[in-house]
């Protein structure tokens, strides 16, 4: 079993949070601790649940659990385009590592199904 940290997947996971938490910094008042702080949350909880499948034998619902949380990330990210609290220009470049994320995430699960 590989250490948690070496894998991909966390190590794109983990840029990712970073990018939210720049991100959330700038938000107005009144998104920055709301709908910031779930995405932070939503973010959070998406490493943990990496973290918990690299540990653990029967991995495909924590890998369940792990991709809703990146689609209720994305889902966040959209509604702070759609509120315009963030630029078309960061929707995408966010898009583009949550779609990197996704696709790895949907890799593992997909072995671990098999």
């Amino acid at each position: 079993m590989a250490q948690y940290i070496e894998l991909p997947v966390y190590k794109a996971a983990y840029d990712l949070l970073l990018q939210i938490f720049a991100l959330t910094h700038n938000l107005t008042r009144e998104y920055k601790f709301t709908l910031g702080e779930k995405l932070k949350n939503e973010i959070t909880d998406l490493l943990t649940n990496i973290y918990r499948a690299n540990r653990v034998r029967e991995k495909a619902k924590i890998l369940e659990k792990a991709r809703e949380n990146l689609e209720l990330v994305r889902l966040y990210i959209r509604i702070l385009l759609d509120t315009k609290q963030i630029s078309n220009k960061k929707h995408i470049f966010i898009n583009q590592s949550i779609e990197k994320e996704s696709k790895q995430l949907a890799g593992w699960h997909k072995s671990v199904r098999l």
